[in-house]
């Protein structure tokens, strides 16, 4: 896969110099400053901005801000060049500044407190919070979210509407900027939102969640912060099918009775509701996508002193939720050995491979994937196991300056939303590991939300159009060989048959609407990778796929602002 790019790739990596009086760890390429080197063969150090690199532990959206400074320092000069107006180049550069300020910050927050009636009787006021980070396209994307909470705890994360204690403004801050940048990366045409609720969902029952559901998307929707072309929720931590279809529900029943595509107004809704198949495992199987994409490429794995594919791969996962078990099920089905598994209250290994089909089962027999009899209990982080790739698909912050030093994984493919600080990513970076970032890597999810969003307004499932025709269409097709066959060489010995392959005998009926929702997401994961891929290249960042990624995005962004205009300036 991407033989020439990789060829162009191995050449940029063999004509690469060192920096003159480069101090390690210090600064490369920045806003005038050209593009990093190679130092022995190691990747590029890349310039941080100061509000990252003061603490290991830094504020989720100054995080966030900080990675997006990295990748503006890179493309500055280039968003300069590429203007092609009347100004003087003083005044671009001040126009493409002034844009990448624009870009940043989020755009409105709404904070929303409303008081619920209890099972038992007594009344509880409800905290909830929704930011939009950008509306440079619309509707803005995001998620809802609830987080359960425990000491410790790994979480699944995808941005949407999130249950949790944990929930405040800088949280949802920061993964609605994350959502802006990750729908550009992979050409989805939303901006970035996302939403959060602060309640710990297991201590409310299902009729008090739905209340909680309900009320809070009223209050959304009063403040015209959500609609089918304004703001599409998705699911998060502690939400899922359940919850999308009460909030598409309270839409279309009360803001939305006379809007025939009120239903669009959320994504991740039941089939039933006007979902679509292949949305539960959309997140795992484009990340699954995302590491083939370069675990297949020649050139970045003889970086990494490893063989491309799949086969004699080893990996780990942090968080056994829908992200985890998914993306375990694809590595699984393509010849990688899963090793080791973890959770909120403990981890489980096996060198000899845990099977994620039994592993599933003994979690909804058992509640927890503790005991599992095929696996021994480990002792230690999971994240400083031995294996080839790590996937976190838990929550932010997971992988530190505290313990990056001790990860033994040379791929670590970011199934969370944030689970590497700076300075982690700054290590990696000099340790040659290879970081595929979460904006691209977990975008699967936002991607079929897009397909399901699209189904909802035109009204039609995909396939329903086209699939007899396209199975009429394969059957005359053989036929027509086979006439051809026997008018050629006659019919002596009787007809002679043609029979079809078995890859085309199973696709001989035309695509199903999950048929057609796979390939997308396929298409789109390749198409971005070699996009990132491109990128690296062009600038002579070597590993560092995250700036790569950024300066895809702040392109993208960039230009529709830039071409639009700015009203009211």
């Amino acid at each position: 896969m991407y033989r020439y790019l990789g060829e162009l790739l191995a050449s940029r990596l063999a004509a690469g110099a060192v920096l003159a009086g480069a101090e390690p760890g210090g600064t490369a390429a920045a806003a005038g400053g050209a593009a990093t080197a190679w130092s022995g063969g190691r990747c590029p150090r890349r310039h941080y901005c100061e509000a990252a690199k003061k603490e290991d532990n830094p504020n989720f959206f100054k995080m966030v801000e900080g990675f997006f400074d990295r990748g503006a320092s890179i493309v500055e000069d280039k968003l300069v060049e590429g203007l092609r107006t009347r100004e003087s180049m003083e005044d671009r550069r001040h126009r493409v500044r002034g844009i990448l300020r624009i870009i940043k910050p989020c755009n409105h927050v709404l904070s929303v407190s409303f008081p619920i009636k209890r099972d038992n009787g007594e009344w509880e006021v409800i905290e909830g919070y929704r930011a939009q980070h950008s509306q440079h396209r619309t509707p803005c994307k995001g998620v809802a979210f609830l987080r359960s909470v425990c000491t410790g705890a790994f979480l699944e994360s995808y941005n949407g509407i999130r249950y949790s204690l944990d929930v405040s403004v800088d949280e949802v801050k920061a993964l609605a900027s994350l959502m802006t940048y990750k729908c550009a990366v992979v050409d989805v045409p939303f901006g970035g939102a996302k939403a959060g609720v602060k309640i710990n969902p297991k201590n409310y029952t299902d009729n008090e969640l739905e209340k909680i559901t309900r009320r809070f998307t009223m209050e959304l929707a009063k403040k015209g912060f959500i609609g089918p072309g304004v703001d599409v929720p998705a699911p998060d931590m502690s939400t899922g099918e359940r919850e999308m279809s009460w909030i598409a529900d309270t839409y279309a029943s009360t803001i939305g009775h006379y809007d025939i595509n009120a239903h669009a107004c959320v994504t991740g809704k039941p089939i039933s509701q006007g979902g679509i198949h292949g949305r539960i495992s959309a997140t795992g199987r484009g990340l699954f996508h995302g590491i083939e994409n370069f675990i297949n490429e020649a050139s970045y794995m003889s970086i990494l002193g490893m063989t491309p594919g799949f086969g004699d791969k080893t990996f780990a996962v942090q968080g056994f939720g829908n992200v985890g078990l998914h993306s375990m099920r694809y590595l699984h089905r393509f010849g990688a050995k899963c090793v080791a598994v973890g959770e909120f209250n403990g981890s489980i290994w096996n060198p000899d491979g845990i099977d994620p089909k039994e592993l599933e089962d003994y979690k909804l027999q058992h509640g927890t994937i503790m005991g599992f009899p095929k696996a021994q209990t480990l002792e230690g982080s999971i994240l400083e196991i031995d294996c080839d790739i790590l996937i976190p698909a838990a929550s932010e912050k997971q992988l530190t300056k505290a313990n990056a030093h001790k990860v033994k994984a040379k791929i670590i493919a970011e199934g969370a939303n944030g689970p590497t600080t700076p300075e982690a990513d700054k290590i990696f970076l000099e340790r040659n590991i290879m970081v595929i970032p979460d904006l691209y890597l977990n975008a699967g999810g936002v991607t079929v939300s897009y397909f399901e969003w699209l189904k909802n307004l035109n009204h039609v499932s995909y396939g329903r159009l086209t699939f007899k025709y396209e199975r009429d269409s394969n059957y005359h097709l053989l036929m027509s060989v086979q006439e051809s066959l026997e008018r050629k060489f006659g019919k002596h010995g009787g007809t002679i048959p043609v029979v079809p392959t078995a890859e085309f005998q199973d696709r001989i009926s035309g695509a199903s609407e999950k048929d057609i929702v796979h390939s997308g997401l396929a298409y789109t994961m390749e198409r971005s990778a070699r996009q990132i891929m491109r990128t690296a290249m062009k600038y002579n960042l070597g590993l560092d796929l995250r700036t790569a990624a950024y300066v895809n995005a702040i392109e993208k962004v960039f230009k529709v602002y830039n071409e639009a205009g700015l009203t009211f300036t």
